[in-house]
């Protein structure tokens, strides 16, 4: 009956049995070891080139050190005004990259507004030196309001960000959602449209605590491993990150990981709109729900042990938005039990 965040579900039993499995082993520190060198070969094989991973633990880490490769101090970072790494990273970019700006960006539902980019890059160029220099793009897929840039769409912001020779950076901590929805493959949805850098997420997916930056352009990850160490980041045993995300990719597990996801948060939103008065902001496209509802309504659930997160904070409102996340062990039979109080 929790919905609040898929940070708050458990771990695959899959990863948990592979980190127990090599802890048997000994293993060379700090990513010399032979399950980190089969991981990276398996990045490869998924991305379908050659690819440079560097494994982190948290998606904080994973976005921010991205981004130091990508932008000077000087620089500027684009991203949308929901952005993971403007709204909930406190000012780790700015850290991480000394000092670089993030601009955040319109659009709607989450997404980019291209016109808005094109003209945001416009205008700081033509205040050069005065204002800061545009340096690189950060898209969130999925977005941060739970929906999904299509191929189409990202190939529009990315040509943009190429034609004025800024790199690309993907946050991917629910990358796997955006893929079970499109249908496609990774590298269709990376390279293949000219992203430089993607942070791959397994945290929330269903690993303990693993993320993973993929660099697609190799110049660009040449001094990473001074970054991960000067950051902390650079974990000495490594192997019991890089393992989990062997155990994800299993039998395509980190995918089924993902559909039962999108399917809980269809089923929830289905359940939820059953209910007299509930409007559903968003498409709902990858596990996350943001829905306006009555307060009251709200503390039934609460009463009833269901956990959610309130989005809009007005202590005077009558009707507030909430936000409801699916993750990959979300149960069908909790969904029910929101359906049944439609008629108490």
């Amino acid at each position: 009956m929790a919905f609040k965040s898929d940070n708050t579900s458990g771990i695959s039993a899959e990863v948990l049995a592979n980190i127990s499995s090599v802890n048997s082993d000994i293993a060379d520190a700090y990513g010399s070891d032979a399950v980190t060198e089969r991981v990276c070969a398996q990045f490869n094989t998924l991305f379908e080139k050659e690819v440079s991973v560097h494994f982190m633990a948290t998606g904080t880490a994973a976005n921010c050190l991205a981004l130091s490769a990508l932008t000077p101090s000087h620089g500027v970072i684009f991203c949308g005004n929901h952005a993971h790494i403007t709204t909930d990273e406190a000012n780790a970019p700015e850290l991480f990259t000394g000092g670089a700006k993030l601009i955040n960006l319109p659009g709607s539902h989450g997404k980019i507004c291209p016109t808005a980019f094109n003209r945001a890059i416009h205008n700081l160029r033509a205040m050069r030196p005065h204002a800061a220099m545009p340096a690189a793009l950060s898209l969130t897929q999925s977005t941060e309001l739970g929906t999904v840039y299509t191929r189409a769409e990202l190939k529009t912001l990315i040509s943009i960000a190429k034609r004025h020779d800024l790199y690309v950076h993907m946050d991917g901590a629910r990358f796997a959602n955006a893929l079970v929805k499109l249908g496609e493959s990774p590298a269709n949805l990376t390279w293949r449209l000219g992203v430089d850098v993607l942070s791959f997420g397994g945290t929330k997916n269903g690993a303990l605590a693993a993320e993973a930056v993929v660099f697609f352009n190799p110049d660009l990850a040449k001094n990473m491993d001074y970054q991960q160490k000067r950051f902390g980041q650079l974990m000495s045993k490594m192997h019991f990150f890089s393992c989990q995300f062997e155990a994800l990719f299993e039998n395509d597990l980190w995918l089924k990981n993902a559909r039962h996801a999108n399917t809980m948060a269809q089923q929830l939103s289905q359940t939820l709109q059953n209910f007299g008065q509930v409007e559903i902001l968003y498409p709902v496209e990858a596990n996350e729900i943001f829905a306006r509802m009555p307060v009251a309504l709200a503390r039934t659930l609460r009463d009833q042990g269901f956990q959610f997160y309130d989005w809009s904070f007005d202590e005077h409102e009558t009707y507030k938005v909430y936000r409801f996340v699916t993750s990959f062990n979300s149960k069908q039979s909790d969904i029910e039990k929101v359906y049944s109080l439609r008629s108490t």
